[in-house]
């Protein structure tokens, strides 16, 4: 190839990479960096660095920290977010600083997140989707703490936005990293949730010739067939630990739970099971505003020729959804995040088209009144966020109050803790933790007994709760609502 041709083909690649009406400029990171500095600042604002560690966090936490006993760790959860935590809890037991280290990390994501997406909408649509999703309670929320939906959202939002650049640009590399790097962040996190949420980009058709990053490639087949006895192995176990991991979340199947997940929006964490009145529809008004915007959102991408790009994250929006909504019998709003997340920008979409002109520019009336409405929805999000962080840290500041009972009544690491709420008690306290039935099942009763002669034992009740038989001889001391039964410490030379 001469020079001559080179530079020909270069202002070429130029010219057709020009904004056009389906290619909007790629426009300035920086309102996107500075939207990512304030949602970190809110969220160590009004979470509070100092909230201690739940249950869920306990368990992926100490699995890479080598100040407590690692939690059993049960066929539902993922990995990803103990390699989250672990270049801070892997060295520290302080709990603010990893509420720091998530913090940023959570805002660092929402960034690239964001940033995948530039060159697909203008950066002011971009700046109100971010500010939509980081501005929910349950974003709020969750983005400190050790826990995976937050990152399954932004890996989902990187990985469709960096899809759709690739299908735009298939000869760039750059976009088909992202899609990767999404991809991989959601299985690290919750691989259930990373299979529902890219169904759509793998069933959506690729220009013709160029394949597409979920089409199998040439070696694929051989790939497959050269597994041998070992891949076949993990393929096996890695599908026992899925249907495990389904039976012990209630199993898929029909169930509504879309009144569930309205009862969530309250500030409840966790809706197992889910009674109790509704939210003020106050509370749920934007979630019922959230499917009308997204009809008005495909409207106009339609009429502007630009269909893909905003279907094709409803889409996915719809598929993440899709079992939290009707497969499960329980609710959690973190569940909803990557929805949320993806229906941010095409919402945005529609509520920059609702204040702006064809030509740009501002409707006043229109504008005053989606002010007006946001504004509302912030209120209406810090309403719920403030009770339900206070209400948090009175439930964990419990189990450490239990935890200094214990201490008072000899139950000192190393040692062991079992019943009631035996995992964020035996974390606060500094023990093992051991379950004999239910989820969490680690242990028989024999153990038990026999951990008795070598540590300190605490088998606790809760109200209303019967103690398991090996434990009844066992003196019993009141915490709280909490009945203790404390192993007698046994003859000299047994234990150590």
């Amino acid at each position: 190839m001469t020079d001559g041709t080179g530079a020909l083909l270069t202002r070429t690649r130029r010219r057709a990479r020009r904004p056009g009406p389906d290619r909007p400029p790629q426009g300035d990171a920086r309102p996107l960096a500075l939207l990512a500095a304030v949602f970190t600042l809110a969220q160590l604002a009004l979470v509070r660095p100092v909230l201690g560690l739940g249950w869920d966090e306990i368990v992926y936490t100490s699995q890479v920290t080598s100040h407590h006993p690692a939690a059993f760790f049960s066929a539902p959860r993922s990995r990803g977010v103990s390699l989250l935590v672990a270049p801070v809890a892997s060295w520290s037991d302080s709990t603010v600083l990893l509420r720091v280290h998530l913090a940023v990390l959570s805002g660092l994501g929402l960034f690239l997140a964001l940033r995948a997406w530039r060159g697909l909408f203008p950066t002011r649509v971009l700046v109100l989707a971010g500010a939509f999703f980081a501005s929910l309670w349950v974003t709020l929320f969750y983005g400190p703490q050790a826990m995976p939906n937050y990152w399954v959202a932004v890996g989902a939002l990187a990985a469709v936005g960096c899809f759709l650049r690739h299908r735009a640009d298939p000869a760039s590399g750059g976009p088909l990293w992202g899609v990767v790097a999404g991809a991989a962040l959601m299985a690290w996190m919750r691989p259930t949730d990373a299979v529902w949420t890219t169904v759509p980009c793998c069933s959506s058709p690729s220009p013709a010739g160029t394949g597409g990053p979920c089409s199998p490639s040439p070696g694929s087949a051989g790939g497959r067939g050269a597994l041998g006895d070992r891949g076949v192995h993990r393929l096996r176990r890695t599908g026992e630990r899925l249907a495990e991991a389904s039976r012990i979340q209630g199993g898929l199947g029909w169930h509504i739970a879309v009144d569930d997940q309205l009862r969530s929006l309250g500030g409840r964490a966790l809706c197992r099971p889910c009674t109790g009145s509704m939210p003020h529809p106050v509370i749920t008004l934007w979630w019922f505003a959230l499917p009308l915007l997204a009809v008005l959102a495909v409207v106009v991408a339609v009429r502007a020729r630009r269909t893909l790009r905003t279907v094709l994250p409803l889409a996915c929006a719809t598929t993440a959804a899709l079992p939290y909504l009707f497969l499960i019998a329980y609710a959690a709003p973190r569940f909803l995040q990557p929805a949320y997340a993806l229906l941010a920008i095409p919402v945005a979409d529609a509520l920059w088209h609702l204040v702006t002109t064809p030509r740009g520019k501002w409707r006043p009336v229109a504008g005053a009144l989606v002010v007006l409405a946001l504004a509302g929805h912030l209120t209406a999000q810090l309403t719920v966020l403030v009770p339900t962080v206070d209400r948090t840290a009175d439930s964990r500041r419990d189990w450490a109050r239990t935890a200094a009972a214990l201490h008072r009544l000899g139950v000192r690491p190393p040692c062991l803790v079992t019943g009631y709420q035996a995992i964020p008690i035996g974390y606060y306290t500094g023990c093992s933790s051991g379950e004999t039935a239910g989820n969490n099942e680690n242990t028989t009763p024999g153990e038990i007994l026999r951990t008795a002669d070598r540590v300190p034992v605490a088998a606790l009740t809760g109200p209303d709760g019967t103690p398991p038989g090996y434990a009844r001889p066992w003196p019993v001391h009141r915490i709280g609502e909490l009945e203790a039964r404390i192993a007698p410490v046994p003859g000299p030379g047994a234990r150590g």
